[in-house]
């Protein structure tokens, strides 16, 4: 699971293929990796580039690696393939669908989502369109090794959609009938309305998407990677995490924007040029999407381990392990 610690000249640990380069035991590790895993730049890698990538990961695994090749040339290599090309299929992912596209190509709905001022028609619109490429990006990137029926994902966009829209124009109403509240207050009430309806949506979606894992369960597997059997106490544990990973993002996502923007509008020098505002809010936005996904992500190890005593029965008679890992996916 964890990266080899010692590094090259370049500072680049010995080359594992389909393994990590960071150490994945640390939240630091993890942080790490998951930049790598966002990083924009991959979304401009040419056809002639991934065909080289790819060529010289077949070239690593068949032992014909030409002379001179660098580690690193090697962890560029498979950034590029993991990023472009499905783990299961082997096909290209679109590229708005790709983790390295999801801050450039989210931004602009984070930043219509928290514009001020929504009417209840832009409220349904940008909340629909956050869910419809958070569903893309979710199909995009699925588990394909067990098909899963295309119903269950609409089942989810529709659960997402339903549950976002009808949490964040309900509260839009509320908060507008509420006497108490002065303009100012109104003001800001309404610029945090995203968090608990996006919030809401995503662990809808993900209970949705995902219920059959707690009603068959999840695979578990020893420290090798043999198969130890299916648990769904384990399931329960990678859905949490997953859910609490997607509540820390959409904290941050919407949270951080209108917190610094509320602020900087009323500096005299945002007043005096209010045509700044807009690519101020764009800006804020982005740089809050980029620093919020990997540390949202990176909070719980993909492999988990978990205490055999906390399993079924069935479990721990099938090992000697006193821990086994699951993965608790994306």
């Amino acid at each position: 699971m964890a990266a080899v610690a010692k590094v090259d000249a370049d500072g680049y640990p010995t080359f594992q293929l389909g393994k990590p380069r960071f150490d994945q035991s640390t939240f630091w590790g993890r942080y790490r990796h998951f930049l790598d895993v966002i990083d924009p730049r991959t979304l401009f890698t040419t056809k002639a580039g991934l065909s080289e990538a790819s060529q010289l990961l077949e070239d690593y695994r068949n032992g014909n690696l030409p002379e001179g090749v660098s580690n690193k040339q090697l962890w560029e290599a498979q950034k590029i393939k993991t990023a472009i090309l499905h783990p299961d299929t082997g096909e290209k992912i679109f590229m708005p669908f790709r983790m390295s596209g999801f801050v450039p190509f989210g931004t602009p709905i984070v930043v219509g989502m928290l514009l001020p001022n929504q009417t209840m028609a832009t409220t349904i619109f940008w909340q629909w369109i956050n869910q419809t490429h958070n569903a893309c990006v979710n199909y995009a990137n699925r588990n394909a090794t067990k098909p899963t029926p295309v119903s269950r994902f609409v089942q989810g966009y529709l659960g997402a959609v339903t549950s976002a829209v009808g949490i964040a124009v309900g509260l839009n109403v509320l908060v507008k009938k509420a006497r108490g509240f002065s303009p100012t207050t109104r003001m800001v009430v309404q610029r945090f309305i995203p968090f608990p309806a996006v919030a809401t949506a995503n662990v809808f979606n993900l209970v949705l998407m995902r219920n059959n894992e707690m009603r068959e369960g999840i695979d578990v597997t020893d420290k090798e990677g043999h198969l130890v059997g299916t648990s769904k106490t384990a399931a329960k544990h990678a859905l949490f995490e997953t859910a609490v990973s997607r509540v820390v993002i959409t904290a941050l996502v919407t949270g951080i924007p209108p917190a610094i923007m509320l602020p900087l509008q009323r500096t005299a020098w945002l007043l005096a040029r209010p045509r700044m505002v807009m690519p101020m809010h764009a800006v804020v936005c982005t740089a809050a999407f980029g620093f919020a996904l990997p540390i949202a992500i990176a909070l719980f190890p993909q492999y988990s381990e978990i205490s055999t005593s906390k399993l079924e029965p069935e479990i721990q008679a099938a090992t000697q392990e006193l821990t086994v890992i699951y993965n608790k996916g994306l």
